[in-house]
């Protein structure tokens, strides 16, 4: 696209790209920030989604909670990784109140720190996106008949067992539908950690995406779209095959018995 001439390359891009370790290490990286964040984003959502939806606990101002948790959803991710580099600059809030309160002993330099520079975005991934997560599950708690409930408690069923045995598998497709929507928007992850240091996935390469890289050979001054393009077939093939896996492992057994006599029918 760039100049007159060109040449078939065929496979090459995609021989090349398995050995660049540019790719291996921003695969890990995405897969890395996306856990981080996900693990805790689905147990907090369903934790204070069973809260909420409580018929014992009865909180007041549910409307206004589930409003609060998803204000950082709509906020634009520029702004947000702005307001947390200023947070957690080397003269920022964070360090001073730190220091000032002695749980620092000196300031720290977060965005030099790879483990910290992680947990940063991993922590910006999962305040933005737990309040919708939170609404979906609670969503889905609601629709789920109280009768099921009260049929558990005449049969002398504690909170625990109805959560297990009647919540967690009545939300099932609710949670296949947050954990492969998380999971495409995770293979994604490009704001955050592009605005948040340097463009390159600094320090030391450790919050590089997939794709962040993509967009760097892209972008380099040789412009190399073939290389940026395999990139991104692969985060589509990636994406693809492990939404399928999650959707078999998490479908109803019952559901595929019936598929299955039902092609045999």
């Amino acid at each position: 696209m760039m100049s007159k001439t060109y040449k078939l390359v065929g496979f090459e891009n995609f021989a090349k790209l398995f050995q660049d370790k540019f790719f291996v290490q921003s695969l890990i990286n995405t897969w890395k920030i996306w856990l981080l964040n996900f693990i805790p984003q689905i147990g907090i959502a369903m934790l204070l989604a069973v809260w909420l939806t409580s018929s014992r606990l009865k909180i007041k101002f549910v409307g206004y909670w589930r409003t609060i948790f998803y204000l950082p959803n709509i906020l634009m991710p520029a702004t947000i990784a702005v307001l947390f580099f200023n947070f957690f600059s080397f003269y920022g809030p964070v360090n001073q109140v730190g220091v000032r309160l002695g749980i620092f002993k000196d300031a720290i330099d977060f965005f030099r720190n790879s483990g910290w520079t992680v947990s940063i975005v991993a922590f910006i991934q999962w305040w933005m996106w737990f309040g919708s997560t939170l609404i979906i599950i609670m969503a889905g708690m609601t629709s789920i008949s109280q009768s099921f409930y009260e049929s558990a408690m005449v049969d002398g069923a504690n909170s625990w067992d109805m959560f297990r045995k009647i919540t967690l598998p009545l939300l099932k497709p609710v949670l296949v539908y947050i954990l492969v929507t998380s999971l495409v928007g995770g293979m994604q992850m490009f704001d955050i950690p592009y605005m948040l240091t340097d463009g390159r996935g600094s320090p030391n390469g450790s919050i590089m995406t997939m794709n962040i890289l993509m967009y760097m050979k892209f972008s380099s001054n040789k412009g190399h779209i073939g290389a940026a393009a395999s990139v991104g077939v692969m985060i589509f093939i990636i994406t693809c095959l492990s939404a399928l896996l999650i959707i078999k492992l998490l479908s109803d057994k019952t559901d595929r018995k019936t598929n299955i006599k039902g092609k045999r029918g």
